[in-house]
């Protein structure tokens, strides 16, 4: 077998010359938007063909699904065998097609006639604990070797993109009673219904509408935790297949795989359908939020309010009560739950355009990108170049421990007239300026690619800008695909388990990084400002007095700017009336509008109960007005009311997520004791009893919580603001004893 090193050659990566306003050649399948792929195939692999909007594999075949100009599809194969990377030519089973890489690490690749035959081997090397490469996931072994991707010169638009939301009689489609009373169905071509009737025949009708419609995207706000299994049982029931698939196959569960939200995984079983991919925006919305924490809950219509996308005229219904509701007023039900597929089409276009836009890089199927972690998504992008040339993929370097960013709090307390200075990029930017790459990376393709991204990140932002409509969201999220890649690059190279890390290059980046965030904040300083807070790429600070107004304030961090080394960018990242700070990453900030902004789970915690996070809230603002000696009046007359029991149940109680744990764990044997018959995955409003036990505030009864803890609680919230309030703490925020705290007057925060 010949390999080409032709992907590699220097035009890949040649920098357009300064002024150069070539477009890249026009897509004319897409509308006239223009192909983001072209000339780097590093990025988007070698293969060009452009529409594909599915990918499946079967003995000996890839099959690709083209979505056409025309709204048509079709069907072409690619003869695609399974394959795995050994380290040691005595791994390599007999009967296969055998090549050697060049160089060490995983050099000899096997390729089988025979799926069954690669899992026999698979199975194998893992009982011998033997070191192999082996996808488990059949599209992505063989879009790595063939070098396709997924929507290349599409937008989500040019997708067909079906939205799906069932209303449901019980949340469990094994108990007797339960079953299935409306199901909801639109599309990006104009559909929007919904279907009624007994069951089997509802059932039976959603499935040919689907087969009818051909959607490439199948959506729905927890589609894998709820809807899918729901439906797919409800068929098993009545003897109805849930055949849906491109090839008349049914839906099925998936492998048992994590998803990764941030720095936290849960556990997921995807639901498959051959030929489509099927999307969850509840979990999308989870990855969105992660590094903005604004959301404080995750369901379908709080998401749809805090981001504008709601419906105006949006119905809102109790689940508990949709059987009564539906049987008394169908048409009100069919109308909440189309409103439902309207707003999770909207939500979908924007929490998941970065995994659609990566689809178009990652050799991989939609719903996979939709789910993996970006360290995962660029391994597979670098394994595919370097099998293509024909190369050996090097093991992963073991991990180890090393310094990370630079972290201080400088001051605390309420300060005004801030403004924040953020180094644009610093991890990416300091390892292209210093030309820090992994030492495995004999290719020379992670800082040609992460250049690459950089430069293509750019112009898709200022082509988002220069456009409108479509055409605005096709580019924005194209930048928003790059940028994620961009910043998990530094994240990759200190990671385990990834075949090009380099923990060493990792602290080389850091270290670069700590030094350069300390000297912009010794120039703040040395200029006359005042640096409130250093966190790893950005400061905030007090700027010179004479430094007054946007433009000035943008100045002056440009003159600050100028003194940093070529190739990193200090940027202007706002202004703000006010800050109360409270420790490091913990703060809130109020802009000139009167907008606030809370950062820190000191401050604005998902797990926090109510009652504490509107105190928090209200004892900030006062601090802000310079009232903070009221809040100690606050504090108390809601220590009272928690102590007579005048604060509503929905403000007490807290909202907990059922995992494994919860039934297993020794120290989760209290929730244990309130989640029986609850699904994991689900959450459930709780809490603390008068005994000391948890309770559901659907079986709450007036008087039933423990008022002692709450009050106890309640300091632990106003101690979170200690920092801030500083030594007059314990004067303003009495520390409440076995008697309660007594005070006179009365300011009750649920006074409606």
């Amino acid at each position: 077998m010949t390999f080409t090193n032709s992907l590699f050659t220097d035009k890949d990566f040649l920098p357009r010359p300064e002024g150069d306003a070539r477009p890249p050649e026009a897509d004319t399948a897409s509308g006239g938007q223009q192909k983001p792929h072209g000339e780097s195939p590093i990025l988007f692999g070698w293969d060009t063909t452009e529409r594909i909007v599915a990918a499946e594999v079967r003995p000996g075949s890839l099959l690709l699904w083209r979505r056409l100009p025309d709204d048509t599809v079709e069907l072409i194969k690619h003869r695609s065998l399974p394959w795995l990377l050994v380290t040691s030519p005595h791994d390599v089973p007999a009967n296969v097609i055998r090549t050697d890489l060049d160089g060490d690490g995983f050099a000899f690749l096997a390729e089988f006639e025979r799926a069954d035959d690669c899992n026999r081997a698979r199975m194998d090397l893992r009982e011998r604990h033997a070191e192999y490469i082996g996808y488990t996931s059949d599209a992505r072994m063989a879009l790595s070797r063939g070098g396709m991707t997924l929507f290349k010169g599409m937008s989500m638009d040019d997708v067909r993109r079906m939205q799906v939301d069932i209303e449901t009689i019980g949340l469990d489609p094994k108990d007797s009673g339960a079953r299935i009373l409306m199901i909801a169905v639109a599309d990006n071509r104009g559909l929007l219904t919904t279907l009624t009737g007994p069951e089997p025949d509802l059932l039976r009708e959603f499935i040919a509408l689907l087969i009818e419609r051909d959607p490439d995207v199948v959506e729905g706000h927890n589609i894998h935790g709820f809807d899918m299994p729901f439906i797919a049982e409800r068929c098993r029931r009545h003897g109805i297949p849930f055949a849906v698939g491109r090839d008349g196959s049914e839906a099925f569960a998936g492998i048992r795989r994590t998803f990764a939200i941030g720095g936290i995984t849960r556990p997921l079983i995807p639901w498959r359908v051959f030929g489509r991919h099927v999307v969850d925006s509840f979990l999308a919305v989870q990855r969105f939020d992660w590094a903005r924490g604004s959301l404080t809950g995750y369901g379908l219509k709080e998401v749809a309010r805090a981001f504008g996308i709601a419906e105006a005229d949006r119905i809102e219904l109790p689940r508990d009560r949709m059987e009564e509701i539906f049987n008394r007023d169908p048409e009100l039900v069919a109308q909440y739950a189309r409103q439902d597929v309207i707003e999770t089409g909207k939500l979908a276009e924007l929490v998941l355009a970065t995994e659609f836009y990566q689809t178009q890089m990652v050799p991989d199927t939609y719903a996979s990108c939709a789910v993996s972690g970006a360290g995962e998504k660029i391994n597979a992008i670098f394994i595919r170049a370097y099998l293509h040339a024909g190369r050996a993929i090097p093991r992963p370097l073991p991990t180890a421990q090393y310094e990370g960013g630079y972290t201080e709090l400088r001051r605390s307390g309420v300060l005004h007239r801030i403004v924040k200075a953020d180094v644009e990029s610093l991890y990416p930017s300091i390892m292209l300026a210093d030309g820090i790459k992994p030492r495995s990376d004999t290719l020379d393709i992670f800082l040609p690619a992460l250049r690459e991204l950089t430069a293509r990140r750019l112009d898709a932002k200022a082509r988002a800008k220069a456009a409108a409509g479509s055409e605005a969201n096709y580019w924005d999220g194209l930048q928003g695909s790059f940028k994620v890649l961009i910043n998990s690059f530094y994240g990759y190279l200190g990671a385990g388990g990834f075949n090009f890390n380099d923990p060493e290059a990792a602290a080389a980046v850091t270290s670069r990084g700590r030094e350069i965030v300390k000297k912009i904040a010794e120039d703040i300083e040395a200029t006359g400002g005042q640096v409130i807070e250093i966190d790893t790429d950005g400061v905030y600070f007090v700027p010179p007095e004479d430094v007054e107004g946007e433009d000035a304030e943008r100045a002056y961090i440009a003159r600050i700017g100028s003194a940093l080394p070529e190739g990193i960018r200090l940027a202007f990242d706002g202004r703000f009336r006010c800050m109360v700070s409270v420790k490091t990453k913990n703060y809130v900030l109020c802009d000139y509008a009167g907008k606030r902004t809370f950062k820190g789970a000191s401050l604005r915690s998902r797990a926090d109960e109510p009652y504490g996070r509107e105190f928090i809230a209200r004892a900030v603002d006062l601090m802000m007005e310079g009232r903070a000696t009221e809040i100690r009046q606050l504090y108390t007359d809601l220590a009272r009311a928690l102590r007579e029991h005048r604060v509503p149940i929905e403000q007490i109680a807290r909202r907990e997520r059922i995992t494994e744990k919860t039934f297993t764990s020794a120290g989760k044997q209290r929730s244990a004791e309130i989640a029986e018959g609850t699904a994991v995955g689900d959450y459930v409003q709780v809490y603390e009893r008068a005994n000391g036990r948890l309770g559901l505030v659907a079986h709450y009864t007036p008087g039933d919580e423990n008022a002692a803890y709450y009050v106890d609680k309640l300091y632990k919230f106003a101690c979170r603001l200690r920092e801030a309030i500083g030594p007059a703490f314990p004067e303003i925020v009495p520390k409440p004893g076995p008697g309660g705290i007594i005070e006179t007057g009365m300011l009750d925060l649920f006074d409606e």
